[in-house]
């Protein structure tokens, strides 16, 4: 009887396993720490130290924490610094970003709390953040967007090898949206005025994300970044920032290698322990049946 007992505690168990104790194992983590880079060859800024675009290549660093004491049941709040450096020009910290927010760590979407902000303007999350859900559909998810503070859908286009991995790519167009008013000399945009002049600073992208569908974990972006000076009027005066920024060899093969790390503990943790669980659970309670019959021959 003890091990048609044990038997079927391991039978129950297994299904347990594979729904409730893995569903709430795997998950993005409270204590993040990672280092991304990306380059951006030949791109276009306008500097305001030198009054004139200038072109170069761009070393961007990614840096992202976890806010561990943030977290809280489902939520985990990331924070993040973005430097961008143009080495071509030894321009240092032509651009510098921050931005802390806060998602499900299980479904990527972002949640409002915990002073959630992009360079300190709070904001209102909406979509996918860092992450995707487990078990990426081959569907439309909406992405959000720091630039503009808003989020926007990412489509489906298409599955594709990176690392040896197959992954769904998806994108995103961002359509052109003002991010900011900021006060210019007119020469410097090439007009005939004196003094200043208010320009709005307008944005839009194309943005592809290669994402591991299991894990829900992006191994490879790219960011096509548009940005122009546009004056009252609508005309264009100059180009603010324009560039094609894409991860580094060395962060692509670090991401695939943690979707890969990722994907392999999802399969024990759904597949592999519960059904070691149920073939072992069976065994004993047929070994079990087996000895009692013997018994009662005896």
């Amino acid at each position: 009887m003890t091990l048609i007992g044990i038997g079927a505690f391991l039978i129950v168990l297994a299904p347990l396993v594979r729904f409730q104790v893995a569903s709430g194992l795997i998950a993005a983590p409270a204590d993040q720490y990672g280092i991304s880079k990306l380059e951006a060859v030949g791109a276009q800024y306008f500097s305001p130290g030198d009054l004139k675009v200038m072109t170069g290549d761009l070393d961007i660093t990614v840096t992202t924490r976890g806010d561990v004491a943030a977290a809280e049941g489902d939520r985990v709040v990331w924070e993040e610094a973005m430097v961008v450096n143009d080495v071509t020009n030894q321009n240092p910290l032509i651009s510098f970003t921050e931005r802390r927010s806060a998602f499900d760590k299980y479904t990527g979407e972002g949640v409002n709390c915990c002073d959630v902000n992009v360079d300190k303007d709070p904001v209102r999350l909406q979509g996918q953040i860092y992450k995707w859900p487990f078990d990426v559909e081959k569907k439309t998810y909406s992405v959000f967007n720091a630039v503009t503070g808003k989020a926007f859908d990412a489509r489906f286009a298409g599955e594709e090898q990176v690392g040896g991995l197959s992954v769904y790519r998806f994108e995103q167009t961002v359509p052109p949206t003002k991010t900011d008013t900021i006060t210019a000399p007119a020469s410097v945009l090439g007009m005939d005025d004196s003094g200043d002049v208010q320009v709005d600073r307008v944005y839009d992208a194309v943005n592809t994300f290669w994402i591991e569908p299991a894990t829900g974990s992006p191994v490879r972006q790219e960011q096509q970044r548009h940005e122009v000076l546009k004056t009252e009027d609508g005309v264009e005066r100059s180009l603010a920032f324009v560039a094609t920024a894409k991860m580094t060899q060395e962060t692509e093969d670090e991401l695939v290698k943690n979707a890969i790390d990722g994907r392999s503990t999802i399969t024990m943790l759904r597949t592999t322990i519960p059904l070691v669980l149920l073939l072992l659970g069976l065994a004993l309670v047929i070994t079990g049946f087996v000895l009692m019959r013997r018994r009662a021959y005896n």
